[in-house]
């Protein structure tokens, strides 16, 4: 009886050694996933890589050599054209306004006094060439002296000559009060570049002074980006950059939102290449900038150059080279059959392609299991 339990013992566990192997390892190599065909647009891309910049970037300076006072703005703040940014110490440009203000009003009064003086002078001049021609009159009828007759015109040319000065402090009045008002308009500009505002409408991305801080001419204070002039600065391979234009519609991906496509179109083509890396730079723009953003992040885009209507599309995983031909792994009868086909596009993880049945399923191959085989069994 040991021989027969021998045996039995032996069988129990070839079985279960075969069960196992079956199990564990036959149907785990020979188990394949399976993908259906679908019919659709295929959008064929092109990749590039870059940062977010702007067309302008506008750097807002001091315009004088001060002393900073205070600040209306800073980093990531919105500012709307004229809005006033900062105020730099004028030190004692006002005193010198007021001054020039106070010479402007003296030189008015200055001017009324004159034109006063004139209007009286102009009446004792009537009076005095009255007097002279009714002595001038008496004088050649004998009934005036010649003394009084030369005092009546002295008295003339003497009031006239009076007019005559008063005429030119009257024309020096009025120089006076042209120039007092160009040096109040110049002390005005002046003070003017005290007062730095907001160029356009547009998104403070810099602050590069701080208050007591004295800045140089020029020196910038802000700088600040129009959002319609936000783009991506990508660089794309001259060998695939061939079909990009500007109009084409493409996606943005930003490295801080990596789960997330923005959908952007190309703004411009720069028109030279990089000589070392044979890239062009390709500028492309949100259609609707998402906010907040930050300048010289990097970014991702996705520029469509040509999109297939209404194509077959198949998982490219699903794709082999077998025999020099492209094709798929079709399941039939729980059986793996070579199908040709042929490739009119890949993108995106897809592939268009004619000479299949919308109704296949397809085996994706996988490098950990057997590889297929024609009326290979599967499961």
């Amino acid at each position: 009886m040991k021989p027969l339990y021998k045996y039995i013992l032996i069988a129990g566990v070839i079985a279960v050694a075969g069960t196992l192997f079956y199990n564990k390892v036959y149907i785990p190599k020979t188990t394949y996933a399976k993908v259906s065909p679908t019919k659709g647009d295929l959008n064929v891309e092109v990749f590039g890589i870059g940062n977010l910049g702007a067309k302008k970037i506008y750097s807002v300076s001091a315009g004088v050599s001060a002393t900073l006072l205070e600040t209306f703005s800073d980093e990531g703040k919105w500012v709307k054209k004229g809005d006033l940014l900062a105020v730099f110490d004028t030190v004692d440009l006002p005193i010198q306004l007021n001054e020039s203000k106070i010479g402007v009003k003296k030189a008015y009064s200055e001017l009324i006094a004159s034109q006063k003086e004139l209007a009286s002078l102009e009446a004792q001049k009537n009076l005095a060439l009255t007097t002279y021609k009714r002595y001038d009159k008496l004088k050649k009828q004998s009934f005036a002296s010649q003394s009084e007759y030369d005092k009546a015109k002295a008295d003339l040319k003497v009031i006239e000559a009076q007019i005559e000065v008063t005429k030119a402090h009257i024309n020096s009045a009025k120089t006076e009060i042209a120039r007092a008002k160009e040096a109040v308009k110049a002390i005005e500009k002046k003070l003017s570049k005290y007062r730095v505002y907001a160029p356009v409408d547009g998104y403070v991305i810099a602050k590069k002074a701080e208050v007591s801080q004295t800045l140089l001419l020029n020196q910038t204070l802000f700088d600040i980006v129009n959002p319609q002039d936000v783009w991506v600065k990508a660089y794309i391979d001259e060998k695939i950059s061939a079909n990009v234009k500007v109009g084409s519609p493409a996606t943005i991906s930003l490295r801080s939102h990596a789960e997330k496509k923005y959908p952007a179109i190309v703004k411009r083509i720069v028109a030279q290449s990089d000589l070392v890396t044979q890239e062009r730079e390709v500028d492309v723009a949100f259609n609707k900038l998402p906010l907040p953003f930050f300048i010289n992040e990097q970014a991702e885009v996705y520029i469509q150059t040509k999109t297939y209507k209404n194509v077959l599309k198949i998982d490219a995983d699903a794709l082999i080279h077998l025999s020099d031909a492209s094709g798929v792994w079709v399941l039939k009868n729980s059986k793996a059959h070579f199908n040709r086909v042929k490739v009119i596009a890949i993108a995106n993880g897809e592939a268009a392609v004619e000479g299949l049945s919308p109704q296949s399923k397809l085996l994706i191959s996988d490098p950990s299991k057997k590889a297929l085989k024609e009326g290979m069994e599967v499961h």
